[in-house]
């Protein structure tokens, strides 16, 4: 009773798992569906029932050692990868130049440059290592030093300070409750000790 399912009272509840050595009754089987065979939880997976089209779904892709091209092989049916290289490299689009990484401008720096361990700098916008990163520590196209870096982030926040301090039109603290001139030092109230 391969494939077939049920019990006596309900015999379109279920099937049996197809795996040779299971046969088991499963109320919730699995299609598997690259050979199109139906399977218990234990023999569902391609590798537990042994599929001979395992890589039905699979993506294939293989890598030209000349420009590192990635070379996708899914839709073929097995052909030969020698093949498929040879007609990658003949059709023109293998470039070998394309094979050069990225790696950090700094001097006698010769890290690759990866989406992991690159960073831009905010002066001068070079793409650099993560150990040169600070504008100190790669030759910045601007030539600005931290120093300076500091300066600027100063006046920055000292122009701020005075935007601030014009748009409030007027409205000392010193001028609302005390009736006094706002360029009088507030009074301190005494303190005694007994």
């Amino acid at each position: 009773m391969e494939g077939g399912g049920g019990t006596e009272a309900f015999p379109d509840l279920g099937m049996h798992c197809q795996h040779p050595e299971c046969n088991q009754l499963d109320f919730l089987p699995f299609n598997c569906d690259a050979c199109r065979r139906v399977f218990c939880v234990e023999h569902r997976s391609y590798k537990s029932h042994e599929c001979p089209k395992s890589d039905y779904n699979s993506r294939k892709v293989l890598v030209c050692e000349i420009c590192s091209m990635s070379i996708e092989t899914t839709g073929h049916d097995r052909e030969d990868e020698k093949l498929m290289l040879e007609k990658h490299e003949n059709s023109g689009d293998c470039d070998p130049k394309k094979k050069k990484k990225p790696t950090c401008p700094v001097r006698r720096c010769r890290e690759i440059l990866t989406f992991s361990n690159t960073c831009t700098c905010k002066v001068c916008q070079i793409k650099v290592c993560l150990k040169h990163r600070f504008p100190a520590d790669h030759p910045c196209g601007k030539n600005i030093s931290s120093s300076s870096v500091v300066k600027i982030s100063r006046e920055q926040a000292n122009n701020r300070f005075l935007v601030a301090l014009a748009s409030r039109n007027g409205n000392d603290c010193g001028k609302k409750g005390r009736g006094g001139s706002a360029s009088s030092p507030p009074s301190t109230p005494t303190v005694r000790a007994y």
